[in-house]
């Protein structure tokens, strides 16, 4: 008998379901690298996750979540959804760091973008449509399927610096 009951690691992430309707599974695969990426900022201060990761780069787990508000913000709302909506972050990419902004004020910032998307993609199949307005492909139509999938990448891909970023400031490895 196959079930497809929930499962969650020893840290508290959802594993993603191996089973069942293609729209939970992928939402399941992103949910878990969302909550990857908030375990890799786990029990830091904001001192440590302005902490860049190497020289040339600037890169900062804090700008990380900051820049995922922003794609988060882009996929579902302006692409998906249509809504001609503002920048989340004023700088262009979200990855520059305010002396004010602290990381609890980018989680919080993040997880509404979050729900927000989780609001739109909740009203629409997989093979709704939605337009890239702008960017280096402007007028391309993507799907929900296709928006889900890229998310998972940009996740998957950022969690892999946030890994990086995270062993060089305490030494913590792992998932």
């Amino acid at each position: 008998m196959t079930t497809n009951t929930p499962f969650t690691l020893p840290d508290g992430r959802p594993v993603p379901l191996t089973t069942g309707e293609e729209l939970p599974m992928l939402q399941s695969w992103l949910d878990f690298h969302r909550a990857t990426l908030e375990l890799k900022c786990a029990g830091l201060d904001d001192e440590q996750v302005r902490l860049a990761a190497a020289e040339p780069s600037s890169l900062t787990l804090l700008g990380l979540v900051q820049h995922l508000a922003e794609v988060e913000r882009n996929w579902f709302q302006r692409v998906i959804a249509g809504l001609d909506v503002p920048p989340v972050y004023e700088e262009v990419t979200g990855y520059a760091l305010r002396a004010d902004r602290a990381l609890d004020e980018a989680l919080g910032v993040w997880r509404r973008e979050i729900a927000r998307g989780r609001e739109i993609v909740a009203g629409r199949s997989l093979d709704h449509v939605g337009r890239v307005m702008e960017g280096p492909v402007p007028g391309m139509e993507v799907s929900v399927r296709w928006v889900l999938i890229h998310m998972i990448e940009e996740y998957a891909r950022h969690n892999g610096h946030a890994d990086i970023l995270r062993e060089r400031i305490d030494g913590v490895t792992g998932a």
